[in-house]
């Protein structure tokens, strides 16, 4: 028997159901139910299909035309980070940032990876929502961190409850790991709610890595409201953000880490050396364009995605059985399929190979998400309409 060479880590890391979809899906002619649509309807991924804004592009072209092709720093161009930390003290904590307290990051996975890097310890406990997107559960995993599973449900608005967090503390937790606007969740965190988590940090002296990605993608006149605007625990907040989604910038990779704690942010670099060394200076040029140049493409992205919400959510109030969460934020809606009586695995198989349509499982983002369903609406209207139509079809044979 030849010698095993895979590690542990690798051997049962936890692979993403999100991308099981798209595997099954790389061969539409496996599947003859499916074939008559002639493509699939794609509600998987959270991905804008609108195009990077132009003054955005050039930027980054005209870093390359100017041979800026060298290595840079770990912590980032210096115009980007002072432009990451204007943007903090506008929008979060108005004088509380400086220059030193950012470092641009390989896309928010990325980030949420630097800071695992950087805090977690083999055996450190690290509190995670249930349900929570994919990447995170590996992420801590990877530094011999424990994730500890608090569930969030749908009657409570998909929101820790104080008393479930509370008892999920122990002498070996070190850090919350948050994400609202939420993906798969669709979830805000209003800032009443924000306040009571806050306590909790302080009162057990935690970290708290909040992930606020969809921070701009939010509806119904709601105003994202960072944990980082609390005084009082701000140096034990490390804000993950990217460029992404905002900016339809999803292929450039390109994200951050906002932390005033002067120790973590004095070790944050060295976990970058090993991790990507640095970030391609055009790149790092294009998010100066996009945090310094207008913003009214933000806005009228995200009022597209309002209207897409709404259609989805109106197709989907049609189909019976299936009951959306109506989200606040981000551009993923979890919807209740539990009427059905299915298996949400099964189920999102099941529209896969006999409606053509791209859904993924409540379960893949934990146990707590069984019963579930997630459809993202960043696609057009009429890929929106399309999947609607056509799981309403497959529900009415069923």
């Amino acid at each position: 028997m030849s010698r095993d060479f895979v590690s542990d880590l690798a051997r049962h890391y936890p692979t993403s159901s999100i991308r099981e979809m798209f595997v099954l899906a790389g061969d539409f002619d496996k599947y003859p139910a499916a074939k008559k649509y002639e493509t699939w309807a794609n509600t998987c991924n959270g991905e804008p299909n609108f195009d990077t804004p132009r003054h955005i592009v050039e930027a980054g072209i005209a870093s390359l035309n100017a041979g800026e092709t060298k290595y840079h720093t770990e912590w980032g161009l210096d115009e980007l980070r002072d432009a990451i930390a204007d943007k903090c003290n506008r929008e979060i904590a108005p004088g509380a940032y400086r220059r030193e307290h950012i470092i641009a990051t390989t896309g928010g996975v990325g980030a949420v990876m630097l800071a695992m890097m950087t805090l977690i310890n083999p055996g450190d406990e690290v509190i995670l929502p249930d349900p929570a997107y994919t990447c995170y559960e590996g992420q801590i995993l990877s530094m011999g961190g424990v994730p500890v599973r608090v569930p969030m449900y749908e009657e409570n608005d998909f929101i820790f409850s104080t008393e479930d967090l509370e008892a999920a503390i122990t002498d070996k937790t070190k850090a919350i790991l948050i994400n609202f606007p939420s993906n798969p969740l669709g979830a805000v965190m209003r800032e009443d709610r924000a306040r009571e988590i806050a306590k909790i940090v302080k009162k057990h002296d935690l970290i708290l890595i909040s992930d606020e990605v969809y921070e701009k993608i939010v509806f119904d006149g709601y105003k994202h409201f960072s944990m980082a605007s609390i005084d009082e625990i701000r140096d034990n907040v490390i804000i993950v953000n990217s460029f992404s989604k905002t900016y339809a910038m999803t292929g450039w990779r390109l994200g951050y880490v906002a932390c005033t704690n002067d120790d973590i942010n004095a070790n944050l670099y060295k976990m970058q050396q090993s991790f990507v060394s640095c970030l391609p200076i055009f790149i790092m040029r294009a998010g100066v364009a996009a945090l310094t140049g207008p913003q009214d493409c933000v806005e009228e992205m995200r009022q597209h995605y309002e209207r897409r919400r709404n259609l989805l959510i109106e197709g989907v109030k049609e189909i019976p059985g299936m009951k959306p969460f109506v989200p606040v934020g981000s551009f993923c809606s979890f919807i209740n399929i539990k009427e059905l009586g299915v298996n949400s695995r099964d189920f999102a198989i099941a529209l896969l190979k006999e409606a053509g349509v791209l859904t993924v499982a409540g379960s893949a983002f934990g146990s707590v998400g069984e019963g579930y369903l997630r459809m993202c609406f960043a696609s057009s209207d009429e890929n929106i309409v399309e999947a609607c139509k056509r799981i309403k079809e497959y529900v009415s044979r069923l």
